[in-house]
């Protein structure tokens, strides 16, 4: 075994590099790769669901019709027809938008980063909801802000809470939230909160940072209008196409007013001059025509089969005392046990039972939510999920045996 080493360069770090650490998720994926392991940890898309003959024939056109295009360097925004497919997208949640107003990114994760750099300065403050997702918390905290924590409840961002903050005294540099199929509470905002958010965040001059990657997954229920659609000058807009098509071409993008996106698309170029031609040439192509929508509806369908398999199992084997969301749509359910559990702590015994999940703890600034834990449906089958909700549920009734017998 080789001898540990102390790291000479550690007197050389950024300040800011003190507060980097792996993610819960990430720091999981190893174990939960194995193929005993029944993983609720990652967001994974069900990428076998798609057709493989037509990808195949969408990266050959490509190749064959525009390689020298698809093998070169690019612009710092993305093709322009990329960006107009981008634009689509968000059309069919009824929000309009110029693809000059576009910036294409490395996934809509290079999109938080980028907004961190252009953003935040140290000690300024961020609004982020309660849990947050881990990526966006990951992401900002590199750039040293004061987090300040909203509450979710069933419908979403608790906007009172929000407006109780800033009369305190809170002057944040903007709000983040993702309001559909919450990343990792599942909830989606209701329409009230939804315009009061904008309403009030219009009034503070505060801009709102609206992460939408799941809202084209909904399995049922009615549509809500995106932030972006209820105030387009006030509200910055994050896509990607990981969930509708595949998250291994990382393509996402940032919808913002002219100012701000220069400034986004000079980050970019500073830190990746642009991204994969190729890529986004494939995306582009995938994107045209109607196929992609077919391929979608497979998509909806085999995630809402399987979040019925999770709320199925979940009432069957579940203490009686647990709760969880129900989402309409995306790739998450957040339950909540009994207070004697300790999840993180958990993880372990978990992973010796060859199931995996993500402790709460990963979606709080300040550490909370030792009793939440995700559990993603969107990976496993119908009877894995069945198989690892069962063995999550006997693991949570050896707890309440011990705690019982402690407490005699």
């Amino acid at each position: 075994m080789a001898e540990l080493s102390v790291d000479p360069y550690v007197d050389l770090y950024a300040r800011r590099t003190s507060g980097m650490s792996a993610s819960e998720v990430r720091a999981l994926f190893s174990v939960a790769a194995r193929p005993d392991v029944v993983s609720f940890a990652g967001g994974m898309p069900y990428v076998q669901a798609l057709p493989t003959d037509h990808l195949q024939e969408v990266a050959a056109a490509v190749l064959r019709e525009r390689a020298d295009v698809a093998l070169q360097y690019g612009g710092g925004q993305g093709p322009r027809t990329l960006r107009e497919r981008l634009v689509m997208l968000m059309a069919e949640e009824g929000t309009p938008a110029d693809p000059e107003d576009v910036v294409v990114t490395t996934g809509a994760q290079q999109a938080l980063d980028l907004l961190g750099k252009v953003l935040i300065d140290p000690g300024d403050e961020v609004v982020v909801e309660a849990p947050a997702y881990v990526g966006a918390l990951s992401a900002f905290s590199a750039y040293e802000p004061r987090f300040v924590q909203v509450e979710l409840d069933d419908r979403g961002m608790i906007v009172e809470q929000l407006e109780e903050a800033l009369l305190r005294g809170a002057r944040p540099k903007f709000v983040y939230t993702v309001p559909n199929f919450h990343n990792p509470a599942g909830v989606t905002m209701s329409r009230e909160r939804r315009e009061q958010l904008v309403a009030l965040c219009r009034e503070a001059r505060i801009p709102i940072v609206e992460d939408n990657p799941y809202g084209l997954l909904r399995f049922e229920g009615e549509r809500e209008p995106t932030l972006r659609s209820l105030d387009p000058e006030n509200v910055v807009y994050l896509g990607t196409v990981s969930k509708v098509f595949a998250p291994g071409v990382r393509v996402g993008w940032a919808v913002a007013e002219p100012g701000l996106l220069q400034r986004l698309i000079l980050a970019k170029e500073a830190g990746d001059l642009c991204g994969s031609n190729l890529t986004m040439l494939i995306t582009e192509r995938y994107l045209q025509g109607e196929r992609w929508r077919r391929s979608l509806e497979d998509l909806v369908a085999a995630y809402r089969r399987r979040r019925d398999a999770m709320i199925a199992a979940l009432e069957r084997h579940f203490p009686p005392d647990a709760t969880w969301t129900r989402p309409a749509g995306g790739f998450y359910v957040w339950a909540t046990v009994p207070s004697y559990v300790d999840t993180q702590a958990l993880l372990a015994a978990a992973i010796e039972r060859r199931v995996a999940y993500v402790p709460g703890t990963a979606f709080y600034p300040d550490g909370r939510g030792r009793d939440r834990m995700r559990l993603a449906f969107c990976y496993p089958t119908e009877d894995r999920t069945l198989e690892g909700i069962r063995r999550l549920g006997e693991l949570l009734a050896d707890e309440e045996e011990l705690f019982r017998s402690m407490s005699r």
